[in-house]
């Protein structure tokens, strides 16, 4: 037997509320009311119903407030908005905060049955297909992993996905930060539509700006198309901001305005653009200390870091060393299957990975081209991993020090070439030589 739909009717009318319990229920539904927005939110908070009728205007907290509230659940229920006629334009409003639909009173009650049924079903298959990307196997997603850390990590992805919360995913250069974001993507309501990222430090502020918000014809200089930024190709899935510590204070203010209004203009245009995208953004900078130095607006980072997901180092999670290394090898040995041998993978579980999951991929493809058998041998491995030598980064620090310090244990390794280590590092030689500039690295700290 299917299970009735569970209805919240929040609605200060009593006699429409009371005439909505009555009549719903007898269409076979579990209905309750509220009395207003505030009775709506405290029985949400006991349990969510599938569908939950909303009026708009409502004494103590609005229609609007109470969808407001409803973005930070991670299971929210499908929202019928009940307005009058002339509130229509509230209820547009509403539908850009998540609403399902809106009727305007009075209803027949066939017709709202009808709404009501479409509303659960969407809410089903929502849940069912969140449900089923959560069962998937994390290599699915390229996240692999028997640490309890990194569960736990992931439990949040597959709390938080669900939702339409800004995400800020923390951790060093290389340790999958890309990754969770996609996963995020992957298990959200979001996942048939767009993921679409961009590596904020890689670009001049100039470019950075014309391949987010997109250019009209003659904005500039060898525009002579017009062109859609990667704001409009995210819409309706995921816009993935990667290094967003290293945007420059005018694309910051930018950034800020699209996140509060939902619009953009183009570079040299003059017409408003509306946008639905969910912002998931990354970086491996300390950003409360950059809000310290002026570095990064304050305001913007209480905007993209409603939910913040950290990620361990490699070396603090040593017990997934082997299945990654293992994984890796399958993926890189292009001539028949290879494996580890025992003292390789000793090697591997020794080392600190200063580069984190991204350096043991590289040290594996490289294994699996120079090994002369099915076998990578320890000889096949660069010689500091041969040796397990130990990181030079700090136990503790803010992550700027530790980051310092892994750059130039990075361009030791290389006899100081930048573009050998922002290839190790993962970033663009420019934002390397930037960081540079900035920690005071000179040629003396890099010995011979």
């Amino acid at each position: 037997m299917t299970a009735p739909i569970r209805v919240l009717v929040a609605d200060d009318e009593k006699n429409l509320r009371e005439l909505l319990i009555r009549e719903l229920g007898r269409k076979g539904h579990a209905v309750t009311g509220a009395l207003d927005g505030r009775a709506a939110l405290d029985q949400l908070a006991e349990e969510v119903p599938d569908v939950l009728l909303l009026d708009l205007k409502m004494p103590r907290v609005e229609g609007i407030e109470v969808l407001k509230a409803l973005q930070q659940y991670p299971e929210a229920p499908q929202v019928i908005v009940m307005t009058g006629f002339q509130e229509v334009s509230t209820a547009v409003e509403a539908m850009k905060l998540g609403a399902y639909d809106y009727l305007t009173k009075p209803t027949p009650i066939e017709e709202l049955d009808i709404l009501i049924r479409k509303a659960a079903e969407k809410g089903r298959l929502i849940r069912q297909n969140v449900a089923l990307r959560a069962q998937l196997d994390p290599a699915a997603s390229g996240i692999i992993t028997v640490s309890p850390a990194m569960e736990e990590v992931l439990s949040v992805v597959d709390r938080v996905a669900p939702t339409d919360s800004a995400v800020l995913i923390l951790g060093e250069s290389g340790t999958g930060k890309e990754l969770v974001a996609r996963a995020l993507h992957q298990r959200s309501a979001r996942a048939a539509q767009a993921f679409v990222p961009i590596h904020c430090g890689a670009l001049p502020r100039e470019v950075l700006e014309s391949e987010l918000f997109g250019h009209e014809k003659g904005a500039f200089t060898g525009a002579i198309n017009a062109k859609p930024g990667l704001i409009e190709l995210a819409e309706g899935g995921t816009l993935f901001l990667d290094e967003i510590g290293e945007m420059e204070p005018e694309s910051q203010v930018k950034l800020l305005r699209v996140l509060e209004s939902l619009s953009f203009f183009r570079v040299g245009g003059t017409r408003r653009r509306t946008v639905d995208l969910r912002l998931v953004a990354a970086t491996n900078r300390d950003l409360v200390e950059a809000i310290k130095t002026n570095q990064f607006r304050q305001d913007l980072y209480y905007r993209i870091n409603t939910i913040t997901v950290s990620l361990p180092p490699l070396r603090e999670r040593r017990e997934d060393i082997r299945p990654l290394a293992e994984y890796f090898v399958e993926q890189h040995a292009t001539y028949g299957r290879k494996k580890l041998s025992p003292a390789s993978l000793q090697s591997l579980e020794r080392y600190d990975w200063p580069g984190n999951v991204r350096e043991l991929e590289h040290v594996i493809q490289r294994g699996a081209i120079l090994c002369r058998g099915d076998e990578i041998q320890t000889e096949d491995l660069p010689p500091e991993v041969r040796g397990g030598r130990a990181s030079t980064m700090p136990p503790g620090g803010s992550l700027e020090d530790m980051e310092r310090q892994h750059i130039i244990a990075t361009l030791k390794r290389v006899g100081g070439h930048r573009g050998k280590a922002s290839a190790l590092l993962g970033i663009d030689p420019k934002t390397l030589y930037r960081k540079i500039l900035a920690y005071g690295i000179v040629p003396d700290q890099l010995g011979s």
